[in-house]
């Protein structure tokens, strides 16, 4: 059960009112997540602001959604692992893609460099090197691309903490546990698992 109120749109007045019945009208529902960050309506409002500002930049759903499921795995966030895979299949992921992205890689080369240097920045804690930043480049990005997803990364981690504090009742379908291939490869006749 979470451990912050989760407020129901039908109780909620003034601004927390106002901000859940636009994530409603967005969404059609209003998940448990909102409803805790509703407790602050700054809060929420901080969050729907920055998410809604980023979904207008550069990267595509499909990538924006993929840099949440590498975020969210390295924060170990349950509740986001559900989310963005719920939204990560609207928005056309595959379950590849999707496993792919929680380990932090992808099949296609520029993606691929893109969720890495996500994972570096979370790892690092921003502390990236030269090195880091010129790989990203190396694959095509330019610094406005970087800056994207920096903020998402700061978005992300902002959700994974807010719902490890909460402990926010996951309302999605719970994502799948992810099997590392080495482990997975131990139990497979002739499996190479440095592949």
């Amino acid at each position: 059960m979470s451990r912050l109120n989760q407020i129901a749109p039908e109780s909620a007045t003034g601004k927390a009112k106002e901000l859940l019945d636009a994530v409603k009208g967005k969404l059609g529902l209003v998940p448990n997540m909102t409803r805790a960050m509703a407790n602050a309506p700054a809060a929420l409002n901080g969050y729907l602001q920055l998410s809604g500002a980023l979904a207008q930049g550069a990267l595509p759903a499909k990538t924006r959604e993929q840099i949440a499921l590498a975020v969210a795995q390295a924060n170990g966030c349950d509740y986001c692992l559900a989310a963005h895979t719920a939204i990560g299949k609207m928005t056309g992921l595959t379950a590849d893609q999707i496993r792919d992205s929680r380990h932090g890689t992808a099949v296609d080369p520029k993606a691929d460099a893109l969720i890495r240097f996500a994972r570096v920045v979370v790892d690092t804690k921003g502390r990236v090197s030269g090195a880091d930043l010129q790989t990203v480049r190396e694959a095509g990005y330019d610094d406005g691309a970087i800056a994207e997803v920096v903020a998402h990364v700061a978005l992300n981690v902002f959700t994974n903490y807010f719902n490890h504090v909460a402990d926010t009742d996951i309302d999605f379908p719970k994502a799948e546990p992810l099997v590392d291939h080495h482990d997975a490869c131990a139990t497979i006749p002739g499996c190479d698992p440095t592949r």
